[in-house]
């Protein structure tokens, strides 16, 4: 009940408050049309008073400019209603005349000057006028220009933080969500700067209009006076012109405190404290500078004609206040001294952990590649690597740990290595300054280069020069850069092994994200199988790069034939063929055609009868003669097909479907082994030949 009414006591106030600014917003409309009472008058420009003041203390006691954000729209509205009440102001100085009694115009233009009669005329005009040009000359040319160089800086660094930011949440320094409230701050802060790049020039265009309402004022005032009123030249003069002064003092003084607080706000673009508190602790940093004013000031007071009265006693507050920094300053280094003594005591040889833990990814790159990472010269790999892991979870359904980033003195300069879990899965080498033009097979015409290999798909490959890269392209190379060289690797390694980078806790992050929205699915799984037992077919699905995003049909089928065998075998062509349609569409063509060879009968019962059951699954136990007849004609095959442009894919029985895979695992690594039992009812099937070997 508590937390009901607070949540009606906010949204009462929140629509309470915007009543009120839309309600102020139409009063400051109407103040140009409507004539208003001189009590009125006065009530508002009091307001108007405190409202610069409250302003310009918010300023001096915010933090980050960023708290303030409403500060360049606060500037628009304090503009116009400064406006507004000079025109109220003016109608009624004109329409009265010398039966003008508004109290704070009046005060303004005599308490405030000094003096009444002529002379307080010539000093009010005086301070006017030097009001002004303090605050055109001074302050408002001085916050425009500190505003558009904040602005233009701010946006230009833009681009770099955004990296920083991204290159700390890719190493693992920061969470995603912590990330995502910097880049919103970021924005924010682009946005102030750029706000107040154009608010600023509401003030510096509201002292011009200060000043030429102030002249017509006086102008039209001596004219109402003599010409309408009758009034004679000197009591016209010491009516209108005394007004007009007062009038110009009373508005000009909350703009001048307006002035000062945006220049306040865009001058403090480093600061971790309040105005008053970064003062305090800046100027209080060093006591020998209060030393050496309080000597500066005691020699002055001995000169002839100097008041010593005033700058012997300033000597000595000073002095006192150096003395009391200088005592600060010792007590702190002593403190600083006794903790280093004792954390220097407590400070055991450190005990090795009993567990040493090991990144599950790391990217080791050699000196030479650093670049490719630093933040002052674009990161383009970091970029790369964030996409890499939004493609790993929309392709596989795996998410990819943040890759950690280490430069490795023990690689050669132009060197990279990835580790899984500190585990090398691969490396590479890079030339910085050079493309990589890869040969795909249907080259037309050979350019010359540093022959090499590209590291992701091991096909022949050049280094060349920027020049040339206009030229490979049209003879039919694929050209890559630097960064793109080491993101296909590491995207190829992933899947590759993305078996190895799923485990237990993994599996279970899944399960417990997957049981808010389908816990039925879930627990009935878990009631079957354990962690452990889904990792291993969710790992069994991954190295033949079966994507486990569907994770809902995974457990579902799970939950089915978990309790007729817990065989991870079995469970796991069960999944397969659950997950059918997925696979076949992964290598049909658009037509949902799936061209594959197939095995002949003999040959498929051969590899049948050879099934044998081992601790990490099964395999098949051929001859060796046998093995490698199979091989070099599988091996033909393949080539064959490949050639043709098109996926090599061995169909056959669900019996034979995870031996034939285990068979030619390691000899030919890329052939998708596909079971009857897989194929959707509306994909076709295209044989483009069958195994067979001589007898």
């Amino acid at each position: 009940m508590a937390d009901i009414q607070r949540v009606f006591s906010n949204s009462f106030l929140r629509q309470k408050s915007d009543v009120f600014v839309a309600a102020g917003v139409i009063v400051i409309v109407m103040m140009m049309i409507i004539p208003m009472p001189t009590v009125i008058l006065d009530m508002l420009m009091s307001f108007n008073l405190m409202l610069s003041l409250l302003v310009i203390l918010i300023v001096l006691y915010t933090k980050r400019a960023l708290d303030f954000t409403v500060f360049p729209a606060i500037l628009l509205v304090t503009t116009v209603f400064g406006l507004a009440l000079n025109v109220s102001s003016t109608r009624l100085i004109l329409s009265l005349g010398s039966e003008f009694d508004g109290k704070i115009i009046r005060a303004f233009g005599t308490f405030v000057v000094g003096t009444a009669g002529p002379e307080g005329l010539v000093i009010g005009i005086i301070i006017f006028i030097i009001i002004i040009a303090v605050e055109y000359i001074v302050i408002t040319k001085g916050a425009t220009r500190v505003a558009e160089v904040a602005a233009r800086f701010t946006l230009d660094a833009l681009p770099g933080k955004q990296m920083a930011i991204e290159a700390e949440y890719n190493s693992g320094v920061i969470t995603e969500e912590e990330a995502t409230r910097r880049k919103n701050e970021l924005q924010r802060e682009v946005d102030f700067y750029g706000a107040m790049d154009g608010a600023s020039k509401f003030v510096q265009g509201n002292v011009l209009v200060g000043i030429l309402i102030t002249v017509i004022n006086m102008i039209g005032g001596l004219t109402v006076g003599m010409t309408i009123h009758g009034e004679p030249f000197d009591v016209a003069v010491n009516t209108y012109i005394s007004l007009t002064v007062g009038d110009g003092l009373v508005t000009q003084f909350p703009v001048l405190i307006i002035a000062t607080a945006t220049g306040i706000i865009v001058t403090r673009a480093v600061s971790d404290g309040s105005f008053g508190s970064d003062v305090t602790n800046q100027f209080s940093r060093q006591s020998r500078i209060y030393w050496i004013a309080a000597f500066f000031l005691l020699v002055l007071s001995f000169l002839p004609g100097f008041p010593w009265y005033v700058l012997l006693p300033m000597a000595g507050m000073t002095g006192f206040l150096a003395y009391r920094l200088s005592r600060r300053a010792m007590a702190e280094e002593e403190r600083e001294e006794v903790k280093e003594a004792v954390r220097k005591e407590r400070e055991a040889p450190a005990e090795i952990s009993p567990v040493v833990p090991l990144d599950p990814l790391s990217l080791e790159l050699g000196y030479g590649l650093i670049p490719l990472v630093d933040k002052d010269q674009g990161a383009e790999l970091l970029d790369r690597i964030t996409r890499i892991r939004r493609e790993a979870a929309l392709e596989l359904g795996l998410v990819v740990p943040r890759i950690r980033i280490i430069d490795n003195m023990r690689l050669e300069p132009s060197e990279y290595c990835f580790k899984i879990k500190g585990v090398e899965v691969g490396r590479g080498n890079i030339k910085i300054g050079y493309y990589l033009a890869i040969n795909p097979g249907q080259v037309s015409e050979e350019i010359a280069g540093e022959h090499t290999t590209d590291p992701a798909f091991g096909l022949p490959a050049l280094w060349i020069t920027e020049d040339q890269r206009e030229k490979a392209e049209r003879a039919g190379y694929t050209v890559v850069d630097s960064p793109s060289i080491i993101a296909t690797h590491l995207t190829e390694l992933i899947k590759k092994h993305a078996a190895d980078i799923l485990g237990r806790q993994e599996v279970q992050s899944i399960l417990d994200a997957l049981k808010s929205d389908y816990p039925t699915v879930v627990d009935e799984a878990r009631k079957i199988l354990s962690v452990g037992e889904i990792q291993k077919v969710l790992q069994g699905l991954l190295r033949e790069r079966v994507s486990i995003r569907n994770m809902v049909v995974i457990l579902e089928t799970l939950a089915d034939y978990g309790s007729v065998s817990r065989d991870i075998g079995f469970l796991i062509e069960k999944v397969r063929q659950a997950l059918g349609r997925q696979i076949c569409l992964q290598y049909a063509d658009e037509d949902k055609v799936l061209r594959v060879l197939t095995l002949e009968p003999e040959v498929e019962q051969k590899i049948i009868d050879s099934r044998m059951e081992l601790p990490g699954g099964v395999t098949a136990a051929l001859d060796p003669d046998y093995h490698r007849k199979l091989m070099t004609t599988l091996s033909n095959a393949v080539k064959t097909v490949q050639d043709q442009g098109h996926y090599p894919i061995i169909l056959c029985s669900e019996a034979a479907r995870a031996l034939v895979k285990a068979a030619t695992l390691r000899d030919i690594p890329e052939l998708v082994v596909l079971s009857v039992p897989e194929i959707a009812v509306d994909i076709h099937i295209e044989a483009l030949g069958e195994i067979r070997l001589e007898k």
